[in-house]
């Protein structure tokens, strides 16, 4: 079985598990259509309905530099169908150069993002999603782009892609529902904590989550899989963190990350690289709270490579989002930008308190 044929199949019958006559929307790029037609082949063998959008490469580079305000702004009704009748959605990230919109100013991306159409879009999603009528896994894919950004070539990149996903394994499918069974445990325990107390380099933050479920992700949102995370209450965050790997948007990195939170809301801010555009986030309704909070357990992925689909579920990291939240978690925060931000806690202070007890040390569960 080749190396698109075995992912094909992990996404599309376990990852999102595409069911008879289910309407399936593939994306990705005229890069990667080896695997489009493998994974359009596994839903065609599930007696699924598959729709393919290829893109072509470059063209939000050419948006942004020869559109208008008015351009900017135009909801794609393509997007519209997604959110409101596609029951399947697989999308597949494969850049081949992840700094063409660097040079972009950010209050473009930020009128770009902020249209009512864009809010509504997402809060369909979330219902269809809260319903089980909607799911969706987007992932990250070899490519150049990607490669150079972890600071690999890209045979090296393959090896370190195969072991994170666990492609290397004889059946993936099978070790993803390994991992879900053990991580559960954690899960059930940390569903019986109301309140979190979190230390760090910079870092002393408490927030609550009464009446909210923690969630594991083993591969069933996004490929790799490996998080546990939830949606605290919207006001009850409050304290201070520093994040340690930059926050990647719309391909520019925004580094050294210091938040402070009062009753949820972001009201200190500062950035060493990258605070206009962090401001210009910060502006969008809803992206001055924050919408999720996890913890990676991935272990087979041991460096930041500047592709949060893989970094997110670092082990011994834990990372928050500003903005939308997740609605199977009991998540009431709305947003069109949900910009995740990494924190290395491997270091011997770094420490996780539930209900005063002591659960997570220096990258490790002490549960």
């Amino acid at each position: 079985m080749s190396f698109d044929e075995k992912l094909a199949k992990l996404v599309v019958n376990y990852s999102v598990s595409v069911q008879p006559k289910d309407s399936v929307f593939i994306w990705g790029n005229e890069k990667v259509p080896d695997l489009i037609h493998a994974i359009y082949i596994e839903v065609l063998k599930q007696q699924a309905f598959p729709t393919a959008l290829v893109g072509v490469t470059g063209l939000d580079e050419l948006l942004f530099k020869f559109g208008s305000d008015e351009q900017l702004k135009y909801f794609d009704p393509i997007d519209q169908v997604i959110a409101e009748k596609i029951d399947k959605l697989i999308i597949i990230q494969s850049p081949q150069n992840t700094k063409s919109l660097n040079h972009v100013d950010p209050e473009r991306m930020r009128i770009k993002n902020s249209t009512p159409e864009n809010l509504e879009f997402y809060k369909i999603i979330n219902k269809r999603e809260s319903e089980g009528k909607f799911s969706a896994c987007a992932f990250p894919y070899p490519s150049i782009g990607l490669a150079r950004d972890a600071g690999m070539g890209l045979f090296a990149y393959r090896d370190f892609y195969k072991k994170a996903m666990h492609l290397d394994e004889d059946d993936p499918v099978k070790y993803w529902k390994t991992v879900e069974k053990e991580q559960q445990r954690i899960v059930e325990y940390l569903n019986t904590i109301e309140k979190f107390h979190v230390l760090g380099e910079d870092t002393d933050l408490t927030f609550t989550t009464k009446g909210r479920t923690w969630v594991l992700d083993s591969g069933r949102k996004n490929l790799p899989g490996s998080e546990i995370y939830t949606s605290p209450e919207e006001d009850s965050i409050n304290g201070f963190i520093r994040f340690t790997y930059p926050a990647i948007r719309m391909e520019h990195e925004i580094e050294n990350i210091y938040l402070e939170f009062t009753e949820g809301k972001v009201t200190k801010v500062t950035a060493t690289k990258g605070q206009d555009l962090l401001n210009a986030v910060l502006k969008i309704e809803g992206a001055d709270g924050i919408g999720e909070f996890a913890v990676g357990t991935n272990y087979n992925i041991k460096k930041f490579t500047k592709c949060m689909g893989f970094d997110e579920k670092m082990g011994g990291t834990i990372h928050m989002a500003l903005g939308n939240g997740f609605p199977e978690t009991g998540s009431k925060a709305i947003s069109t930008i949900h910009l995740d931000i990494l924190k290395d806690m491997t270091s011997s202070q770094s420490k996780i308190f539930a209900d005063d007890k002591l659960i997570y040390e220096a990258g490790k569960w002490k549960i």
